[in-house]
């Protein structure tokens, strides 16, 4: 099975919401609704019950409907993808990982395979359209009016109207190379944004460097893409690929682009909306305060400020968004689609990782809970050092937790009863002072600088113990055999049909899952 196969409808938004309406996971809603905070409340509402996706058909002050919680579960993300289940999705990362560190192939097999990730980089290669459907409707000069979108404000002290899920494209004024980002946007008038990137982003290089040149930079901001080219965009993983190259890998075909009307950049041709205009640098405002992912509202920042003077846009434009909070939110919910294609990227580069896992609960990037098959003294505190330094997406978890190989890292009860039984936190607390943190996260004493937290709740072995450990609980394989021969005769064959107690379903789950292993 090819994995970077064409998914369903790889370079249409409007292809994604038919699949999604096919699959019953699609509700269109006729009432009229506000983008001013009513819309967004009544998202989060349906997103916080696994509820499907909306599209607000009439929308208050905007011709143009709204698209919200397309990717609001595992199980649409994968849909997005061509993929017919979550579980597929590390499938697809072990062949990321490949391309981030390639071997030589050792045989036939190993040749053959390297041989079709070649061919799938071939076929990823961009494609372009000399008629775009981005290009139906043009707007210019005093036809530019921000107004006419459905800007949505999602919480009550937000500053303004936002863009959350336009892909932000900019090219670096000396070599050309573009950039895709998702960044926020904040409406300043009818004309002007500002975007709210950190310094280390591409789009600010490129402004710095722009700036040193006494040049505009130039901006395009694409909205209504495919979910799969904004999977590709929010993908930080270390590999010296495009943008471009990565959505066409997911998509297993090159991403269909056009040049922009009025900009020399490139935006993907079957966009709903494209907003068209420059920087220059030195031009700001205050951009926020927002709320965002940590479920507060942020601090206001100067932010460069985008002066849009063209629009350009499908016939019947569809406007697609999301925004951010406390989770469940859509950007929770892409993180852990995101970390199941990350953990063979990070099992190459931390061997002794046998799985992760990053709660959305801790905000899908502040905590992790690590299992490790443990061979020396050690080596949980390695491991930690070692994760915290895989990929830049880690460089702000704040807390790791290492448990044996045998502990269900997505099982809470396993991992609360690790730390219970084999953490002393007097040996087995590892802080790390003033590391780079998070400037969204105020629970650090200073704005960008804070500690970070690695507990070893592994089986101590060697010179980690001074005394004799007492031996697990566990009954013979011999007797699991026979009690289940004996199940149908107890008269205890129909528990196994019954809808288990919420309070241990994690624990029942993986406890049968064992004892079936053990009595094949």
């Amino acid at each position: 099975m090819n994995l970077f196969r064409k998914g369903p409808g790889a370079q249409d938004l409007r292809d994604f919401i038919s699949l999604l309406e096919k699959k019953g996971q699609l509700k269109r809603i006729t009432k009229p609704v506000s983008t001013d905070l009513e819309l967004a409340a009544i998202s989060n509402r349906v997103i916080g019950i696994g509820g499907p996706a909306l599209i607000f058909e009439n929308v208050i002050g905007s011709k143009t409907p709204v698209a919200i919680n397309l990717l609001g579960t595992i199980e649409r993300v994968a849909w997005s993808m061509g993929l017919e289940k979550a579980e597929e999705l590390e499938k697809l990362g072990k062949k990321l990982a490949f391309l981030q560190q390639p071997k030589p192939p050792k045989g036939a097999k190993d040749t053959f395979q390297l041989g079709g990730i070649l061919w799938d980089l071939i076929k990823a290669k961009p494609d372009y359209d000399l008629t775009p459907p981005c290009h139906q409707e043009v707007l210019e000069g005093n036809d530019v009016d921000l107004d006419s979108l459905p800007l949505i404000r999602p919480w009550p002290k937000d500053a303004g109207s936002i863009i959350t899920l336009g892909l932000v494209i900019t090219k670096d004024p000396e070599t050309h190379i573009p950039n895709v980002g998702i960044y926020r946007l904040q409406k300043q008038s009818s004309t002007t944004m500002t975007v709210h990137w950190l310094s280390v982003r591409g789009g600010a290089g490129h402004l710095r460097k722009a700036a040193d040149m006494g040049k505009k930079l130039e901006v395009a901001v694409a909205i209504g893409v495919h979910p799969l080219i904004l999977m590709a965009a929010a993908t930080p993983i270390p590999v010296e690929l495009s943008e471009w190259l990565f959505a066409g890998l997911y998509a297993g075909e090159g991403v269909r682009l056009t040049r922009c009307k009025t900009l020399d950049l490139e935006v993907p041709s079957h966009s709903e909306i494209v907003l068209e205009g420059t920087i220059t640098p030195g031009d700001v405002m205050i951009d926020g305060p927002f709320g965002d992912h940590m479920g507060f509202y942020g601090s206001e920042e100067p932010s460069p400020l985008i002066k849009f003077h063209c629009i350009t846009k499908r016939k019947s434009s569809i406007y697609l968004t999301t925004f951010s909070g406390k989770p469940p939110k859509e950007e929770a919910i892409l993180a852990i689609a995101l970390n199941r294609i990350y953990t063979p990227i990070l099992r190459r580069q931390v061997t002794e990782i046998v799985d992760f896992y990053l709660p959305m609960e801790a905000l899908s990037y502040k905590l992790a809970i690590i299992s490790i098959d443990k061979t020396y003294p050690g080596h949980a505190k390695k491991a930690a050092m070692a994760f915290w330094s895989a990929l830049p997406q880690f460089t702000y978890t704040k807390f790791i937790i290492v448990v044996d190989q045998s502990i269900n890292v997505r099982d809470p009860r396993q991992v609360v009863w690790a730390i219970a039984s084999q953490v002393d936190p007097q040996r087995d607390l590892v802080v790390v002072d003033n590391t780079p943190f998070d400037s969204l996260d105020f629970a650090s004493e200073y704005i960008g600088l804070g500690g970070r937290l690695a507990i070893d709740a592994t089986t101590k072995v060697g010179p980690e113990k001074r005394h004799d450990w007492g031996e697990p609980l566990s009954h013979s394989k011999e007797l699991l055999k026979e009690i289940e021969s004996k199940w149908n005769e107890l008269g205890l064959s129909d528990l196994e049909n019954k809808e288990p107690n919420p309070e241990l379903f994690g624990y029942v789950i993986d406890e049968l899952i064992k004892y079936k292993q053990m009595t094949k």
